[in-house]
């Protein structure tokens, strides 16, 4: 997997998990996530097919959160795991038909384990505080979440926290790609969410590369 900007992780859209999974497609969204934490397997299931049905044939990738089982049923591209979750080597000798394997990391030991583990990216978090979780881990920052995304072997995902307002440092810090939740999932209008931040972020990046290219003239 190359670099791939904005990952769409869906919690509670307003707008449902299937329209919401539509405004991410009709965006260019790279990646999708479907994150239900309390549901049932089978309504984890029936949402899942829904969303595959969404991005079946269209340039964004489908992963499911935690179970690799349904992931499978569902039809989906691949499954993301946490720390506490099947370990990645695990998921690929029982589950060979799913294609993508993402994997939580929340400190540099765990970044340095992934380059161990069978995985296609990583994600790296919370940058920022986050209600998105019942236990969060601890807060890393900008500043420690750039030494985990530099020191990942594969492309890394930050999150924790990441809108609008956040998303300038958090590209400053090194991030490529950023997965966005709340910023997403709590408008009534997802897809000019998306847009907005897209927008952000080519502003940013352009900032950036600015005033890169001014310090390396200085020098």
């Amino acid at each position: 997997m190359n670099n791939f900007g904005l990952y769409l992780v869906m919690t509670n859209p307003v707008v449902g998990y299937a329209q919401c999974a539509a405004a991410a497609v009709a965006a260019g969204v790279r990646i999708v996530q479907l994150r239900m934490k309390h549901a049932s397997r089978d309504e984890l299931l029936h949402t899942a097919r829904e969303v595959r049905r969404v991005t079946q044939g269209t340039q964004t990738l489908f992963v499911v959160d935690d179970d690799p089982a349904v992931a499978l049923m569902a039809g989906a591209d691949g499954v993301h795991v946490g720390q506490t979750d099947m370990p990645p080597h695990e998921v690929r000798a029982r589950f060979p038909g799913l294609r993508i394997v993402g994997l939580s990391t929340h400190n540099l030991a765990q970044v340095e384990a992934s380059r161990t583990e069978p995985v296609d990216y990583i994600g790296v978090g919370p940058v920022y505080a986050t209600p998105t979780k019942e236990i969060p881990d601890p807060t890393l920052g900008p500043e420690l979440a750039g030494r985990m995304l530099a020191a990942a072997a594969v492309p890394a995902v930050a999150i924790g926290g990441i809108n609008l307002d956040t998303l300038p440092a958090v590209l400053a810090a090194g991030a490529r790609n950023y997965a966005v939740v709340r910023a997403v999932c709590a408008s009534p209008t997802p897809q000019a969410a998306i847009e907005a931040l897209l927008a952000r972020a080519r502003t940013a990046s352009s900032a950036l590369s600015f005033k890169r290219s001014r310090i390396a003239g200085e020098s």
